[in-house]
């Protein structure tokens, strides 16, 4: 009977001793939605600006080329780029990457860009018709319509901030690039020199 005394007096001894040690260190991995937590924070700044340009993507796809060893594929996209106060720019660019791509894209349509010379309520003076590839597009001043276009071209005429306007697409086309560069074909008409 003394043993088994002794032997509960040694448990109970035991346990005050290891309330006493130090808890185990907490890495960042246990304080999920702690701030701070998470990725490691990057000693580059960070780019809070917002680009000047507002943008639409009219396409993206997958193309591929046969090489000997297979087919190898990369990203096609097309991306309208428009201040929405008369500057507009379609471009393209291919990569690997779907991200990449449409950083190409960007660089191309700011490199492309025309300003369009609007009216006072933000219109053309006249009627424009313009053609590139087998699309053919016809933009007419329509004072208090709004804008009223379709695909791509609707696209460009609202990145450019072109109002109060009709366009027409007048081939069969269903191209939307070569649909969108026959709209800034026919802008490059009223467009600033």
């Amino acid at each position: 009977m003394t043993e088994i005394t002794n032997n509960t007096t040694e448990t109970t001894a035991a346990a005050p001793a290891a309330a006493a040690r130090p808890a185990p260190a907490r890495n960042d991995r246990d304080r999920r939605g702690a701030p701070g937590a998470g990725r490691p924070r990057s000693n580059r700044p960070r780019d809070d600006r917002r680009s000047e340009f507002a943008q639409k993507m009219i396409g993206i796809r997958r193309v591929a080329r046969v090489m000997a060893g297979g087919r190898r594929f990369n990203f096609s996209a097309a991306i309208v780029l428009g201040d929405k106060k008369g500057k507009v720019g379609v471009g393209i660019g291919k990569a690997a990457d779907t991200a990449l791509a449409i950083e190409k894209a960007m660089r191309d349509a700011k490199s492309n860009m025309i300003t369009v010379n609007l009216t006072k309520n933000r219109s053309i003076r006249h009627n424009i018709e313009a053609k590139f590839c087998a699309s053919v597009v016809e933009i007419r001043p329509s004072a208090g319509r709004g804008l009223v276009a379709g695909s791509s071209v609707r696209a460009v005429l609202e990145l450019a901030g072109v109002t109060d306007v009709t366009a027409k697409l007048l081939s069969r086309s269903k191209n939307p690039l070569n649909n969108a560069r026959a709209a800034i074909e026919a802008l490059r008409a009223v467009s600033m020199k």
